[in-house]
């Protein structure tokens, strides 16, 4: 049965602000506001990832969490940077990324209105899509070059020691620190005889939000003078990803890990990606059950819910008619625990149809091509070629992981700032070839000798 307290009309009936965290919100406001453009990622990720997603302040009885609020303060920053100064426009960089993310949100918004036709559930949807296309239009405008993307790596590794060490102090006590702020609860989650904690984010979130960004961190480490924020990072999110204890993060991790494993064949991933549709083809041909069946062996933790994971997917396909056109309320009739649609693409599905999940693989599919085609510019070039792939092992990560959690908004804005790294990579890439005569490659790079110089950015000749 579902639990009440996450049907539609729930939430924060007061006020809830810990005073820490309203200093906290407050300073962050401020250099969101006053920081030069491409240092603003700073503040907003680390305080992002910092404040719990039940701190929110109700006005008029309108839920603001603190964290829209954040990103409220982006967005004015963006009009405000737009209307009083040229470098504020995003026209020459925008891509095809930057469409399907925009369709994506809007197509959610409409058919989940439609879907409930009510006034409250508008506004609740509202601030839904506030969310989620506000969160990636700031993440995309603060991201603006290489330089950023190092600084955006360079604050989810901080991030990731934060919790790696409230994680570790929570296996051993049993309570997590970040529920005494309020928004999250205080006692860990025990199954099997394992504590698993959650931190921040919650049990899944924090081990898939960290295993994901191994490759990431191993990049860094190749940047000479970033070497000890990598190994922090490292270190600290391995320690999330052990310390969630659950088998969505350590795939993530695996996942991660192994997509780096493939840079030796980069040049083949044609045949490979047709190979590996083939052998899916084949396994659904020769298996007792469908090919998706397969997740319901997968168990790397002891008491893992693989089989739910795979009765998601496999009840979907079976209710095609119930979805497809404007999502489905009643999901939690189709089974035991139907409701619990932990997995990304099944929560897309169920709540915006046929035409979201579509823009929502569009929106990845095309950031893989973006990945593929600019390694493809750039080859040669093997440092640019390994932050590239760097990029593209982390985005495989990602949707490993997303078979096994949806994403909230503390995910999502995890996501965005990787769809934005793979928009600039990319862009940055084309102005990188087209002027490769001008630009030697060894200048392409920030160093002691030329911190100024990037793979990102450089323009294209005049």
């Amino acid at each position: 049965m579902e639990p009440d307290k996450i049907r539609f009309g729930g939430g924060a009936t007061e006020t809830l602000l810990h005073p820490l965290v309203l200093v906290w919100m407050l300073v962050a406001i401020i250099l969101i506001l006053t920081l030069p453009r491409n240092k603003v990622i700073v503040p907003l990720l680390l305080s992002f990832f910092t404040i719990p997603l039940g701190q929110v302040v109700l006005v008029g009885g309108l839920h603001f969490p603190v964290l829209r609020i954040l990103i409220l303060a982006g967005l004015v920053r963006v009009i405000a940077s737009r209307g009083l100064s040229s470098q504020g426009k995003l026209k020459e960089q925008l891509n095809g990324i930057d469409s399907a993310v925009t369709l994506w949100a809007i197509a959610g918004f409409v058919i989940v209105s439609l879907q409930w036709m009510e006034l409250s559930a508008f506004v609740k949807f509202a601030g839904d899509f506030l969310d989620t296309l506000g969160g990636y239009l700031v993440a995309r405008f603060f991201i603006t070059d290489g330089l950023a993307i190092r600084r955006t790596i360079k604050v989810l590794a901080v991030v990731c020691v934060i919790h790696g060490i409230c994680m570790i102090n929570e296996h051993f006590t049993g309570k997590d620190i970040f529920g005494y702020l309020g928004g999250v609860g205080i006692e860990s989650v025990l199954r099997d005889g394992h504590i698993r904690a959650g931190g921040l984010l919650g049990t899944i979130q924090s081990g898939a939000f960290a295993g994901v960004l191994i490759p990431m961190f191993l990049w860094l480490w190749t940047e000479k003078k970033s070497r000890i924020t990598a190994c922090i990072g490292i270190a600290g999110a391995t320690a999330m990803v052990v310390m969630s204890y659950t088998s969505t993060s350590f795939l993530a991790y695996a996942a991660g890990l192994g997509g780096l494993c493939f840079w030796i064949l980069r040049k083949q991933m044609r045949v490979l990606r047709w190979g590996l549709v083939a052998a899916l083809i084949g396994l659904h041909l020769v298996m007792h059950g469908p090919v998706w069946s397969i997740i319901e062996h997968i168990d790397m933790a002891n008491g893992s819910s693989s089989w739910h994971r795979y009765m998601l997917i496999d009840t979907l396909i079976r209710h095609f008619g119930d979805w497809w056109l404007l999502g489905t309320r009643d999901n939690g009739s189709w089974g035991w625990e139907m409701w619990d649609t932990c997995n990304q693409f099944v929560a897309v599905a169920v709540t915006g149809g046929l035409l979201t999940l579509i823009l929502y693989i569009t929106i990845l599919k095309r950031s893989f091509a973006a990945v593929g085609d600019a390694r493809k510019r750039v080859s040669g070039d093997l440092k640019m070629e390994w932050f590239l792939w760097c990029l593209g092992s982390t985005l495989f990560a990602t949707v490993v992981a997303q078979f096994g959690i949806n994403y909230m908004i503390q995910l999502q804005m995890a996501l965005f700032p990787l769809f934005a790294c793979i928009s600039v990579a990319a862009l940055e890439s084309s102005q990188a070839a087209a002027g490769s005569a001008e630009v030697p490659v060894g200048e392409r790079f920030p160093s002691p000798r030329n911190p100024a110089a990037a793979y990102l950015p450089l323009r294209s000749p005049r």
